[in-house]
């Protein structure tokens, strides 16, 4: 026994003091990540902008960028505050010459692509130069290289240019062999985020509307490149239908690329245009990195005692904290509720990325949009999304800006309950009884059926909620609310759509949201601050070995049916609250 005690005893100690070296180590790796160097740039330098990572509105608060530590994600990534800040820096700076653009993938929604090209076009009127080189060309990259002096493709490369499509998977076939029945109550005759669970195909209300903004965004898309190329709409039109750009070649001949050039003969220029000498290496400097740093004009900002907030909401809206990828009711109130508390911040700019989500959450953000709209400035800057709750928690600003090419609107509500009375019975030999104090002591059991009065009562919740989104908007917008009634029933439309009906003033982006938000507020110098306060390396650390862990695992294993798990995950909690939020998750191919 005394062995057995005197193990167990150096055993604790043993776990004791590796978990002390492994704090000092962590916090020895933080220390030194954290100590940021002023990157010093040498003259004659070129940008070198990389965006074959996931883009988020912010740049994550992660000291540890770079490295890959315990489950900790340390991807060397840059959100898009900091492209667009650091891209706009470097129109100024003379140590930067021009920017290569070197093989990005784009991974982000066409709002944010919109923005970051926009930025590369201002950059121009500079007079520097603009590379853009790939071996792979998406449409989405080639949409954002287009802008490029230059557009050049590896000699044996892919150019993708096919048109637009989009696709939606639908679970009935699934859910009816397990024995699933998804009760359906909603309101709204577009709201489609229901029919993958009750139909096989899309409604004829669904198909109209995504062919409307489909249409929409593809045209925003041939337009925005026949003007940058210099080519004809309908000739690019074509191209893509007959699917004429198969190979580089076509590419070039067609006039989409400007030259068939490998890796070597891109640097090659580059050093040309920089003046270097053929031999040495090509100064540059990557996007991340340039971030470390001001100029002066931005130092001197920091000094005014005028402030703008901008409050980022990203991600799914639901109640609680959140985090810097969903939207948590309670952080982002209390984010406003700062904002409009501070004397020192003269207006705000409410940067909304959402699909939307929680009806109950969404309110709650709305009611911190009013409060701040009556003693201060507020505008919203829409991202990619801004659809149903994303709406709902933007409508009552002052002013609403958004891309061409931002999904919005989707005015509706809808809940889901499944009946699993057949899975459980049928499949798994599984039956339930039991006594209840009241009729309803039981509503929403998903081990039976809803009755006609409960779905009535429902159904009857879903028509309030509705009736309280439309009110707002129609407040928020000045309409009527038989007319946003009209243009609502969950209806998906884009940006330049949205400006013609009403549901936004103007088309622009974040940085035309914060010079109207100074306008408002009658303020030339100010400066910026960002809301809410992000999660800090150390309340994620035990998240990286979770989540992170978990997530990756997840994806290891499914592979591309990673989706469908997510699709299944979304499921389950849009069925605790009725949900103001998109037909489905968009995505553009």
């Amino acid at each position: 026994m005394k062995q057995f005690f005197k193990f167990v005893l150096a055993s604790m100690v043993g776990v004791l003091i590796i978990s002390a070296i492994l704090i000092f180590i962590v916090i020895g790796i933080i220390v030194a990540a954290s100590s940021e160097k002023t990157v010093e740039v040498e003259p004659n330098s070129v940008l070198q902008i990389s965006l074959n990572y996931p883009i988020t509105e912010r740049t994550p608060d992660n000291p540890l960028s770079g490295l890959s530590f315990l489950g900790i994600d340390g991807d060397k990534t840059i959100g898009l505050n900091d492209i667009l800040a650091n891209i706009k820096k470097a129109k100024t700076d003379s140590n930067i010459k021009g920017i290569f653009l070197d093989q990005s993938y784009v991974i982000a929604g066409q709002a944010t692509t919109e923005e970051i090209r926009n930025a590369l076009i201002d950059f121009k009127k500079s007079g520097k130069f603009v590379i853009a080189y790939s071996e792979i060309y998406t449409q989405s990259f080639y949409y954002l290289a287009s802008v490029a002096d230059k557009v050049y493709i590896n000699p044996k490369g892919i150019f993708e240019f096919h048109g637009f499509s989009s696709e939606i998977t639908f679970l009935k076939g699934a859910l009816d062999k397990l024995g699933i029945d998804v009760q359906i109550i909603k309101v709204g005759t577009y709201k489609s985020a229901v029919e993958p669970f009750f139909l096989t195909k899309m409604s004829d209300a669904n198909r109209l509307q995504v062919n409307s903004y489909l249409g929409s965004l593809y045209d925003h898309f041939l337009t925005q490149i026949s003007a940058s190329r210099n080519i004809n709409k309908d000739s690019l039109f074509n191209y893509a239908n007959e699917l004429k750009i198969r190979l580089p070649e076509d590419a070039l001949k067609y006039k989409l690329v400007d030259g068939l050039k490998y890796k070597d003969e891109i640097l090659a220029e580059l050093k040309q245009l920089t003046g270097a000498d053929s031999k040495d290496d090509l100064k540059s400097v990557e996007l991340a990195d340039y971030t470390k740093g001001e100029t002066k004009k931005e130092s001197e900002k920091k000094e005014s005692k005028n402030r703008i907030a901008v409050v980022y909401a990203s991600g799914e809206i639901n109640g609680g904290d959140g985090d810097d990828n969903t939207i948590g009711s309670e952080r982002i109130s209390k984010a406003l509720r700062q904002a409009r508390l501070d004397d020192k911040v003269k207006a705000v700019v409410f940067r909304v990325n959402s699909p939307g989500g929680s009806s109950l959450a969404s309110d709650v953000i709305w009611r911190e949009v009013m409060l701040t709209k009556k003693v201060k400035p507020i505008i919203v800057s829409m991202g990619d999304l801004a659809a149903s709750g994303g709406y709902y928690i933007s409508c009552a600003a002052d002013s609403i800006i958004a891309e061409p090419n931002t999904i919005t609107g989707s005015i509706g509500i809808f809940a889901i309950l499944p009946n699993m009375q057949k899975f459980f019975n049928d499949k798994l030999g599984i039956t339930f009884d039991g006594v209840k104090t009241g009729k309803y002591a039981d509503l929403g059991d998903v081990s039976r059926p809803l009755t006609p009065e409960e779905k009535s009562i429902l159904q009857s919740e879903v028509n309030h909620g509705y009736d309280d989104f439309t009110k707002a908007v129609a407040d928020g917008r000045h309409k009527t609310q038989a007319y946003i009634n009209s243009i609502g029933q969950g209806r998906v439309w884009t940006g330049e759509q949205a400006v013609k009906i009403g549901l936004v003033d103007r088309l622009g982006n974040i940085n035309d949201a914060v010079k109207s938000a100074a306008k408002e507020a009658k303020i030339k110098n100010y400066k910026l601050v960002a809301y809410p306060e992000q999660k800090s390396i150390f309340t994620k650390f035990g998240q990286g070995l979770t989540a992170q862990m978990k997530a990756h695992f997840m994806k290891s294993e499914l592979g591309d049916n990673f989706k469908y798990y997510e699709q299944i995950k979304g499921v389950t909690q849009m069925m605790r609250t009725p949900q103001a939020r998109l037909p489905y998750d968009i995505a553009i191919n």
